[in-house]
């Protein structure tokens, strides 16, 4: 009887294990899955070509396509404004291809998944900073890419994003009487920022910040 017992226990463990390995196979090709991919990115249904690009990369890793497919699914989640996604994507797809002649592309891309989430000034400023990284090293490395060039016409608004950020800073320490520290602040402006608005102002509240600060001492 308890051998009876082993034998249908046994019997259904392998059926449920074949069950199980059928229901988790790939029954498309790499051809396919690039195609079902490309189909979905064009229709603008990004969720559907990340699923499409995710199971050629993770079912068929040695394949030809298994690089687009690591840069698709990058797009697709810049596309969705998954940024952070995106961002690791691409930071991703450069450690393992540093020498792909698509890495000028996914710096920019990479500085503009920072770009696209600058917010005002009273915000923090990781973004603004983390993009311009991204771009001044683009253009450091690819002069001549025609993304270095697109990279240029973002970095003043990351550096106006950056100088706004500080000078909203110096005039917090300002009003909340940090005199000492509002003074750096504004003195920091205008040493690296001489040609902007922001070191304007800064430069207007650095006597009477001076004043207040030498005061306290």
């Amino acid at each position: 009887m308890m051998k009876k017992i082993f034998l249908s226990f046994m019997i259904m463990l392998f059926c449920g294990c074949s069950l199980f390995e059928t229901s988790h196979q790939m029954n498309k090709n790499a051809e396919e899955l690039v195609s079902e991919g490309s189909s979905a990115f064009m229709d603008k249904d990004y969720k559907e070509a990340i699923k499409a690009y995710t199971n050629l990369k993770d079912w068929y890793p040695f394949s030809k396509y298994a690089s687009l497919a690591e840069l698709k699914i990058a797009d697709s989640h810049f596309y969705l404004e998954q940024y952070d996604e995106a961002i690791l994507a691409y930071e991703e797809f450069e450690k393992m291809h540093p020498k792909n002649e698509a890495i000028p592309y996914v710096i920019y891309q990479t500085g503009l998944s920072w770009f696209n989430q600058l917010g005002t000034v009273d915000r923090d400023h990781t973004p603004a900073l983390n993009s311009l990284t991204q771009f001044n090293r683009l253009i450091d490395q690819f002069s001549q890419s025609e993304y270095a060039q697109k990279a240029k016409e973002n970095i003043a608004k990351c550096i106006a994003n950056i100088a706004g950020h500080e000078l909203y800073v110096a005039n917090f320490y300002m009003r909340t009487k940090k005199y000492a520290a509002a003074l750096n602040r504004y003195e920091d402006i205008v040493q690296k920022y001489p040609n902007l608005k922001e070191s304007k102002e800064a430069l207007a509240k650095i006597p009477e910040c001076k004043a207040l600060a030498d005061k306290e001492k």
